[in-house]
């Protein structure tokens, strides 16, 4: 269940999301119904987390990992009671795999964005970038699946536009198992062809 600090933010950003901004969401029938799972999306926006986090709740709640320099006092206090969880960007943080893992394992949703650092307009293009590996390492570890999602419209915040997310089937994980970097590389490789998909038909 999702904690008090992560209800309250919730509630105060309902009317914005569903009022000001008109969330659509399409495919959330596709989540899965209980577990733990990994829900991977594209990065447009620092916003990104709240159009795709919405529409489980109230019934559940996003995990996401934050970088370690926003865990100072107050502030990081609020972003642990919320769920986050830091890790430091730029370094192979085992110790936030581990935290996600974990999160996971407990039935907990972690949230991710394979293509790391946000862009100030649309999907990268496949040829100019190599998403990271770490939502499928961390599915694949954790035993769970890996469920593509996308976003759109949270990088035309000031029009005012409508913000639509998609959540889709879980990707095939059969034939992945280890932890082989050639494994989580291919697994990311399905991940974000689902991705890249789902935003199309937003």
């Amino acid at each position: 269940m999702p904690t008090a600090a992560y209800n309250l933010t919730a509630l105060l950003s309902w009317p914005v999301v569903r009022g000001l901004y008109r969330l659509e969401v399409r495919g959330l029938d596709r989540l899965p119904a209980e577990g733990g799972f990994v829900l991977a999306a594209n990065h447009v926006s620092s916003f990104d987390p709240w159009p795709l986090g919405m529409p489980l709740w109230p019934k559940r709640q996003l995990h996401f990992m934050a970088k370690a320099e926003l865990f100072k006092p107050v502030l990081g206090q609020f972003l642990s009671a919320t769920g986050a969880f830091p890790v430091r960007r730029g370094e192979r943080d085992l110790e936030s795999i581990r935290a996600a893992v974990e999160i996971c394992r407990r039935g907990g949703v972690v949230a991710m964005f394979p293509e790391g650092t946000r862009r100030a307009k649309g999907l990268r293009k496949r040829v100019e970038h190599r998403p990271r590996t770490g939502s499928a390492r961390i599915a694949l570890e954790a035993g769970v699946p890996l469920v593509p999602a996308a976003v759109k419209g949270t990088d035309r915040l000031s029009r005012l536009g409508k913000l639509r997310v998609a959540y889709g089937e879980p990707v095939p994980t059969e034939g992945l198992a280890g932890g082989a970097p050639a494994v989580r590389q291919q697994a990311t490789e399905r991940l974000m062809e689902r991705v890249y998909a789902l935003y199309d038909e937003l």
